[in-house]
């Protein structure tokens, strides 16, 4: 018969009770010698033999149930307390969006540019950010990219991104001196069901706002290719991690 892999939460797992055994178990052997309680008499009153109370003190036995440390708790006059902690790593409310803006750092580190993560147009109000913007020295383009999960306001969101691409002006003059940096921008769909019947449901709004060819701003992003001069569009796959150029019906 195969024999089954242990998984990493298994022998973190054994680990951890084997820990916390042993705790215990040195716990008893204190609490009961303080009490004078012989280990036969505890043995008794909790429904044990001796060898098994001698096995937990020295932490041979670290599979003992939990009804056994209650009732040992409950002789000692120590009641046991159990809880859970605190999650280690809550999840953050916008946990999606942020696995887009982390992969899309990781990907201008890879293609040799550098990256800003929810950098700030307008300083003095630093809530009005791109959600990554890619510096590209080699073709002095400055990239802002706007990640959407699903849109409330689709207007809003284009006139918001045309504030952020004018203001952005002022840095790329700032950083390219006498010969400033050009600034371009991409939206980035999540790959969803509501995103997928937003696009079938306004092809001309898309076709007009992003001109720019979403195969060529998926390989200038995720291979470092030329960076096109129009706006563009594309998709991004959050389980598979990558992005895909969008086929966008006609009217």
């Amino acid at each position: 018969m195969e024999r089954r892999r242990r998984s990493e939460h298994m022998i973190a797992g054994d680990r951890e009770a084997h820990s916390i055994a042993g705790t215990l178990g040195r716990e008893v052997r204190l609490s009961r010698r303080k009490r004078g309680i012989r280990q036969l008499d505890l043995a008794a009153a909790v429904g044990l033999k001796q060898s098994r109370i001698s096995a937990i003190e020295r932490v041979v036995a670290t599979g003992a149930p939990l009804v056994v440390w209650t009732r040992i708790g409950a002789a000692l006059n120590r009641p046991l307390a159990v809880a859970f902690s605190r999650d280690l790593a809550p999840q953050p409310a916008d946990a999606g969006h942020l696995d887009a803006q982390e992969f899309l750092l990781r990907m201008a580190r890879a293609t040799g540019r550098s990256a800003t993560f929810e950098l700030p147009t307008r300083p003095e109000s630093p809530r009005y950010s791109v959600d990554a913007c890619i510096r590209d020295d080699a073709n002095r383009t400055l990239i802002l990219n706007e990640i959407w999960n699903r849109f409330d306001d689709m207007g809003s969101a284009t006139r918001s991104t045309d504030r952020k691409v004018a203001e952005a002006g002022t840095l790329a003059a700032v950083i390219g001196g006498d010969n400033p940096y050009r600034v371009a921008s991409c939206w980035l769909l999540v790959d969803n069901a509501a995103n997928r019947a937003l696009v079938a449901r306004y092809p001309e709004i898309l076709n007009t706002r992003f001109p720019g060819s979403s195969f060529r701003w998926v390989r200038a992003l995720s291979a470092g290719g030329p960076v096109p001069t129009e706006p563009g569009i594309a998709w991004f796959d959050v389980r598979a991690g990558r992005l895909i150029a969008m086929r966008r019906p006609s009217g």
